[in-house]
């Protein structure tokens, strides 16, 4: 039988308690209590959302961008089946949340979102030629410049288009949502595959019923046909 020499035990004894390595871990998600909306959005929209921060982080532990969203979620029942709402049970343009990007993000048309903070808000992706086949869904969070979305109430479709088309100098700026299956009130960061990381939450409450919306906001991750 082969002997190794102890110092060759040592190394590798050493190399299996390491952690893996940084770039095998992913993206991650933190949640931060006490931790006010950014000072940027305006007053009706902060006093809108939660205190706690969502710090989306990636495989080494830097902030790449950091989410608050709504204490209330403007829905419409307690959702189906106990489960929470749905996206079709809040209303179009709804006011979700807000973010503040510290690293450069490209959205799901690989358009680039420079660091800053902006308004979130719900839709829909138009049901016409020009989109068909080109998300696995069709519901989206649009980022708008929090100086240009002072008003959290909901606004008209070519309103909302033109304020986060100021975003990315073109299409409106978007985020895919996945259903939020598996969502739950501490945030996590789930791979969907083909470069894709998805953050799981749940989302407020809705009025008296306390209902909340779980979501699957794409951070990371692009469309094949953009």
């Amino acid at each position: 039988m082969m002997l190794r020499k102890p110092g060759t035990l040592a190394v590798l004894l050493l190399v299996a308690a390491l952690p893996a390595r940084a770039a095998d871990t992913g993206y991650m998600a933190k949640l931060a209590d006490h931790t006010p909306p950014p000072s940027e959005l305006a007053e009706p929209v902060r006093k809108l959302l939660d205190d706690r921060c969502i710090r989306f982080l990636d495989s080494k532990g830097e902030v790449v961008a950091e989410l608050w969203f709504r204490k209330d979620v403007p829905g419409k029942g307690a959702g189906s089946g106990g489960s929470g709402l749905t996206y079709r049970e809040v209303p179009r343009t709804s006011l979700l949340g807000a973010m503040r990007v510290a690293k450069k993000l490209s959205d799901y048309k690989k358009q680039k979102v420079p660091a800053g903070v902006y308004t979130l808000r719900l839709e829909h992706q138009p049901m016409d030629g020009d989109h068909m086949g080109t998300a696995p869904y069709s519901e989206f969070l649009v980022v708008c410049k929090a100086a240009e979305d002072k008003n959290p109430d909901t606004m008209k479709f070519k309103k909302l288009h033109d304020l986060s088309g100021n975003v990315t100098e073109g299409h409106p700026g978007v985020f895919l949502l996945y259903p939020g299956t598996g969502a739950t009130s501490q945030p996590k960061v789930v791979s969907k595959g083909s470069g894709a990381w998805v953050l799981l939450y749940q989302v407020g409450t809705a009025g008296g019923q306390k209902a909340v919306l779980p979501i699957g906001l794409t951070l990371v991750g692009t469309s094949e046909a953009a």
